[in-house]
């Protein structure tokens, strides 16, 4: 029988380099008015994304940043059709820069 590893995710992403480019979102959400059905579509979100860019305050309004995101592109998949404005990859020596320790 094979030991199983004990892998932390979060010490594993620490490991990772951001380079945020603060002038060029690469996702955005299209505004509320615009999608009927804008808070369960971004609930799918909250709970999808592998970085947890989405949030909603104590209030319960939702929140978003680009920032940290990790380019899987899961919020893409699930949700281009409904509140995604757009998404890409960031631009050269933008985004996420994977390191393995």
């Amino acid at each position: 029988m094979i030991d199983p590893i004990d892998v932390n995710v979060d010490e594993k992403l620490s490991l990772n380099r951001y380079e945020v480019d603060e002038e060029n979102a690469h996702i955005r959400l299209k505004d509320e008015a615009e999608c009927p059905n804008f808070q369960e579509e971004f609930d799918k979100l909250i709970i999808a994304c592998p970085a947890a860019l989405y949030r909603r305050d104590e209030e319960g309004r939702p929140s978003f940043d680009y920032a940290g995101c990790l380019e899987c592109g899961t919020c893409r998949i699930i949700c281009s059709d409904t509140i995604l404005d757009y998404w890409r990859y960031p631009g050269p020596t933008m985004g996420v820069e994977y390191r393995w320790g």
